[in-house]
């Protein structure tokens, strides 16, 4: 993007033809003379080259961000084919997808997520389910999902079987939330299991806007990651990475069955845990929590114990969460269908099926 003290790009009097060609090229002529003038006539096609190359290079660096691509369509299904597949376990993987090109964005906002559809072996109709990719927009010509395959997991048990060069239908972008830097100071997550999708794809949008990387994002991220076994915990790496290299985001690891020498939580994630590693309730935090329905359930009860109240939907956010729960076959317990209270910390929960995750309440 061309900044406010440059010329119109190609200009012969903008600045970087005085650093990159006029001056350079100056010095080389005057040393040409001063020893050797038959050189002269070779010396005079260095600014020629010069030149080209700065409205070449400035030219490419000012494309408008108009022109990019973007592979998602939210009124129908495309079908992308699976390029690479990285085992992590015997039932986890991520699978990357090639987009229409290699310079095409998948198109997906930070907070939303996508629907997947296929007809299962076995199943007489397609089958429809969220997903949030662990890739961004940040990834051109591609977009990867973590996906851990469960016996009863129609979709993912579908795209565990996918060979290379094979398809897979997606739409979107979907959801009621979209981050963005400053949207609140501090967020508090709980995740569990494949619950960590959602909560990485924020994570990694606020520590790639930090100042220190051009960007103005200061929010702080505290993260609960609770799993049963330690191999359980996916993408471990990524977050230790995330942790050393930026001091706004904290993770705290909670195991059901630790190994020894473990010096995370142990158990269930308990309201003594979430006191001590989350930020306390107040206005200017949220609370994100994605895992399995039986954690969910437990983590609300725990969460309000604590102060963090649920955010008193608008009559049109009342209305998508009724027909989102019937959709769900009642994954969402009746009070958070008929949600109610203060505006003081607002609980976020995004729904975790045998099939996949996704922000499924609104933000206020």
């Amino acid at each position: 993007m061309t900044s406010a003290h440059q010329v119109k790009p190609g200009s012969l009097l903008s600045p970087q033809f005085f650093t990159g060609v006029y001056i350079p090229s100056g010095l080389v002529l005057l040393a040409v003379v001063a020893v050797k003038v038959e050189w002269l006539p070779f010396a005079i096609l260095l600014p020629l080259v010069l030149g080209a190359w700065q409205i070449v290079d400035v030219n490419v660096a000012n494309i408008p961000n108009a022109v990019v691509k973007k592979a998602l369509d939210p009124e129908k299904f495309q079908e992308f084919a699976l390029r690479k597949k990285t085992v992590l376990s015997h039932n986890v993987a991520i699978y990357r997808f090639a987009l229409q090109s290699d310079s095409h964005i998948l198109g997906l906002p930070i907070g939303q997520h996508m629907s997947v559809a296929a007809t299962p072996e076995g199943v007489d109709k397609e089958v429809v389910r969220s997903y949030t990719p662990i890739s961004s927009d940040e990834n051109p010509g591609y977009f990867e999902l973590l996906i851990k395959s469960y016996p009863q997991g129609n979709i993912s048990k579908h795209i565990s079987t996918l060979k290379i060069g094979q398809t897979m239908k997606v739409k979107g972008p979907k959801g009621a939330m979209v981050y963005t830097p400053g949207l609140v100071k501090r967020f508090g997550m709980i995740a569990g299991g494949t619950g960590i999708t959602p909560m990485l794809q924020i994570i990694r949008a606020i520590v790639r806007g930090r100042p220190k990387n051009g960007g103005t994002d200061t929010t702080e991220v505290d993260l609960i990651f609770a799993n049963v076994n330690y191999e359980d915990i996916l993408l471990k790496d990524d977050l230790d990475s995330l942790a050393k290299e930026d001091s706004g985001f904290r993770v705290y690891y909670v195991l059901n069955n630790p190994p020894e020498q473990w010096d995370g939580g142990v158990g269930f994630c308990t309201p003594d845990m979430i006191k001590a590693k989350l930020p306390t309730a107040g206005p200017d935090m949220k609370l994100l929590l994605c895992g399995p329905p039986p954690m969910i359930s437990a983590m609300k009860k725990a969460t309000e114990s604590l102060g963090y109240e649920k955010p008193r939907p608008s009559s049109r956010l009342r209305i998508f969460l009724g027909a989102f729960a019937k959709l769900a076959g009642g994954l969402f317990p009746k009070a958070l269908r008929n949600a109610h209270g203060s505006d003081v910390s607002k609980i976020f929960v995004m729904s975790r099926t045998a099939d996949g995750c996704r922000l499924s309440e609104d933000q206020r």
